[in-house]
C-alpha cells in the first residue's frame, strides 16, 4: 500500500471519528489541526498538517451533503 492509499485510509478514519464523537467534533472545530496531530498519532508541520485538515473538512462536507440530500429524497417519497 503506498503513502496516498494510507494517507486517505486514516482520513476515512479520523471522519469517522469526528462525525461520531459530538466532544472530539467540537474539539475539531475549536482546534483542527492539533486535534488532527492528536488523532494521527505523529508530528507533522502545520503546512502539511492544513492539507490533511482541508480534506477532513471537504470530506466531512460531503457526507453531510449526502445525508442531506438522502433525507430530501425521503421527503418526497423518493
Amino acid at each position: 500500500m503506498d503513502i496516498l492509499e494510507q494517507l486517505k485510509g486514516k482520513i476515512e478514519e479520523i471522519v469517522k471519528k469526528i462525525t461520531t464523537d459530538k466532544t472530539l467534533a467540537a474539539q475539531f472545530k475549536a482546534d483542527p489541526i492539533t486535534t488532527v496531530e492528536g488523532l494521527l498519532g505523529i508530528d507533522l508541520p502545520n503546512d502539511q498538517l492544513e492539507s490533511v485538515v482541508e480534506a477532513i473538512k471537504a470530506k466531512i462536507t460531503l457526507e453531510k451533503a449526502g445525508d442531506l440530500m438522502g433525507g430530501l429524497g425521503k421527503l418526497f417519497g423518493k
